[in-house]
């Protein structure tokens, strides 16, 4: 990460306008307060003072390198507002999926840069961190849930949107295939997990359901292992205005 952000629309309200600069920048990953004023350009003092303020009330939080990264709040507020029939309706299927693997099942959807967990069924003893959890939003730039979530968008959208993914076009393609993305240690080490589309009724991605545990449990192949099995729940989930993955 480096260099200036592009301008930001401006609201004429300083504190909101320096505010935008701070998300637009952490909304593609983590970053300590050195890097958040360099390339806002904005002094370190006045980062400090905004990042201080924004923790206090969670729309940022810090991970274990002290770097800063978008907090639980605002994903917990993305996911109130997009709450449906497919989310309330989902723990059902995430705890079958839970129950029958081990594993953690999930739900993302995408807001703007970054993905967000709308509904989880933590699997037991898995051990995961608070990253995975239930309101978190995630940069759309790693594991497997952001592939399918990006997979079927325009070439465009995904060529925007890629520039420092840890996967490319090709990746994406194979999503397209075979109807399911994998991932191996992209958020922890030692970590697998397995997603596949959900649709709208216009044959849109509205969400990806996720299946992730460790690869003890998830094997170093868990889109072979799993990949059906997961379009079989989606299958099952109750949708209303939202349709299930098609089969592939």
């Amino acid at each position: 990460m480096g260099g200036t952000v592009t301008a930001e629309p401006s609201c004429g309200v300083g504190v909101l306008d320096k505010t935008s600069l701070l998300l637009g920048v952490l909304a593609e990953g983590p970053a300590s307060l050195r890097t958040l004023s360099d390339v806002t350009g904005l002094s370190r003092a006045t980062v400090h003072r905004l990042a201080l303020a924004l923790e206090s009330i969670r729309l940022l939080t810090r991970d274990t390198r002290g770097r800063f990264l978008i907090g639980p709040r605002i994903g917990e507020l993305a996911g109130g507002a997009g709450r449906d029939r497919l989310v309330q309706s989902s723990g059902r299927v995430l705890a079958d999926l839970r129950a029958r693997t081990g594993a953690s099942a999930r739900l993302y959807r995408r807001r703007g840069g970054v993905r967000v967990c709308v509904a989880t069924a933590e699997g037991p003893g898995t051990g995961r961190s608070a990253g995975a959890a239930e309101g978190v939003a995630l940069p759309m730039k790693a594991g497997a849930g952001t592939q399918v979530l990006l997979a079927w968008e325009d070439p465009y959208e995904i060529a925007r949107t890629i520039r420092g993914a840890d996967f490319g076009v090709a990746a994406l393609a194979r999503v397209r295939r075979q109807g399911w993305a994998q991932s191996l240690g992209t958020g922890e080490l030692g970590f697998g997990a397995v997603a596949v589309p959900v649709r709208g009724a216009d044959g849109r991605v509205e969400a990806a359901l996720v299946l992730d545990g460790p690869v003890t449990l998830m094997s170093r192949a868990p889109g072979r292992r799993y990949g059906r099995l997961l379009i079989g729940a989606a299958d099952g989930l109750d949708t209303g205005s939202v349709r299930p993955a098609a089969r592939f």
